[in-house]
């Protein structure tokens, strides 16, 4: 074999103290674990590599789970800068941001992948508007998650007239990306992984900044044996090539799935294996049962973690996802979306497009209507994902796709720890209230602006359990309230601020809280 396949060992070798090192993946889909692993022991035996920038162009790794992904790099030393979209899902980096013993910054998700290709043409940034108004805007924050980030990676500008946030780019000495298959020249494919990601665009950046690309794969080929059409990364930007071994836990597809050919394209799963509605149903099963009802036949829709990624299975169960275009920011069309460990891929999709080409379809306002979570919402219609307490959590893509959408629902229990509830009888039963307010009369922090949104004639919905909230001018409207919830007991009591009450308050649709179809689009 030729000289770019080596160990993992080896390819660290490769990576200098004080580098920006910049990996691909989305949660834990494409991650490349094992050359993690490796860099990690490395460190810990010899001290080195040191001092350097982690740049994750999403989140990488799980909110509750300190073994996986970038979590395993926050070590003292290791790192000195973390500059990400979601350090919640990193629990000991984010730890250390908190701690403030190492910088750390968030930047919306689509914008930190563009910046990618700007570093790759040597372009100054992205100059955009994503990010006005919320803690990314230099006005408030700066993307800046303590006190030792000095660095100003974002400026405010007015050009003509108009004001606009630039985004500087930054150059990548290392990038660690992730392919099935390599060729003996480094030739790269990604036939059984679930997304495209940004490798080509994070190997491309770190070749213009004269750095380093390291493609962790499964297996290797003959030499200029692969299609050239199925070459997602060309081999003379390819600078070392590290085969996995155990790829069931350094090469998973996802999380949850070792390897599904549904996941990745190969094969369309039967439509037997469609969602079937649940027998019993759950609070959260009511929020995405509600929030289908704003969807509409034809519509382009994006659905985020948490709870509104169970939107997927309701449409499937609903029998409407043949009507609806569901896409992922991580680059899916079509498709239904999958939920919980095997979040940010999809079963079935039509197309799979790059991860910042999929921003650049979002930000030029090709999304109808998204689906978000929240943490906190307030009289204004301002939205908290960002911060909890002292927790610096990031965003993902919510800043690009909650500003670009065309509609925003936000789905959300409307009280949290601790609260317990039946759903039977076309009816909802609070058992015991949660609590931790979620709406409150200030958030702690702007991640969705309600005024600015007001202001541009957004239209924005706030769904829970037990009601359903609109954004106006004047701030929320309460338009709706859950069969079997009282209004000054079970809403009114459990908010920070009083809601305008629409003159037409209506009560959700039963069907919504009885189990079977509900007939969506009927």
């Amino acid at each position: 074999m030729k000289g770019k396949i080596m160990s993992a060992r080896e390819a660290v070798g490769l990576i200098k103290d004080g580098d920006t090192v910049a990996i691909t993946s989305a949660g834990m889909v494409g991650y490349p674990e094992y050359m993690s692993k490796a860099l990690l022991e490395c460190f810990l035996e010899t001290g080195s590599p040191k001092n350097l920038t982690i740049s994750a162009g999403c989140g990488h790794g799980l909110p509750f789970d300190s073994r996986l992904g970038d979590s395993k790099l926050g070590v003292p030393g290791l790192l000195k800068r973390y500059i990400g979209s979601h350090p919640d899902v990193v629990p000991p980096v984010r730890a250390m941001i908190f701690n403030n013993e190492i910088e750390g910054y968030a930047l919306p998700q689509g914008i930190l992948n563009q910046l990618y290709r700007c570093a790759a043409a040597k372009q100054a940034g992205v100059l955009s508007k994503i990010g006005m108004g919320t803690y990314i805007d230099p006005r408030q924050e700066g993307g800046r998650l303590n006190g030792i980030s000095k660095e100003s990676l974002v400026e405010f500008m007015e050009i003509q007239g108009e004001e606009w946030l630039f985004y500087k780019s930054y150059p990548i000495n290392v990038a660690i990306i992730r392919a099935t298959t390599a060729d003996e020249s480094g030739n790269l494919t990604i036939e059984q992984e679930a997304l495209k990601l940004e490798i080509l665009e994070a190997a491309l950046a770190a070749k213009a900044s004269k750095g380093t690309v390291i493609a962790q794969v499964k297996r290797v080929a003959a030499d200029k044996s692969l299609r050239p059409k199925d070459v997602v990364v060309p081999g003379n930007i390819v600078d070392a090539v590290v085969v996995a071994e155990e790829p069931e836990e350094n090469h998973r597809q996802t999380k949850g799935t070792l390897y599904s050919p549904h996941l990745s394209g190969e094969l369309r799963r039967p439509s037997g294996g469609a969602a079937r509605p649940k027998p019993v149903l759950a609070a959260d099963d009511v929020i995405c049962r509600r929030a289908v009802f704003e969807l509409w036949p034809g519509a382009v829709v994006n659905i985020g973690v948490g709870i509104g990624a169970g939107i997927g299975d309701v449409a499937d169960s609903e029998g409407i996802r043949d009507r609806i275009t569901f896409t992922l920011e991580l680059g899916t069309f079509g498709g239904v979306p999958t939920p919980l460990s095997d979040f940010g891929a999809a079963v079935n999709a039509e197309a799979y497009i790059a991860h910042p080409s999929m921003f650049d379809y979002y930000h030029g306002g090709g999304l109808d209507i998204t689906f978000l979570g929240t943490a906190q919402v307030d009289r204004a219609g301002n939205v908290n994902v960002s911060k909890f307490g002292n927790r610096p959590a990031g965003q993902g893509g919510f800043i690009d796709i909650s500003q670009t959408s065309g509609k925003v629902v936000f789905v959300t229990y409307f009280t949290a720890k601790g609260f317990e509830s039946e759903i039977g009888g076309g009816r909802l039963n609070i058992v015991k209230e949660g609590q931790i307010q979620k709406f409150v009369d200030r958030v702690e922090q702007i991640t969705f602006n309600g005024a600015m949104a007001a202001k541009e004639g957004k239209e924005a919905v706030y769904v829970t359990e037990r009601a359903v909230f609109r954004l106006t001018g004047e701030g929320l409207v309460l338009t709706e309230i859950a069969p079997g919830a009282d209004l000054e007991n079970d809403v009114l009591r459990n908010m920070g601020f009083t809601p305008i009450i629409s003159g037409d308050l209506k009560v959700m649709d039963p069907r919504i809280f009885t189990p079977g179809r509900m007939g969506a689009f009927d």
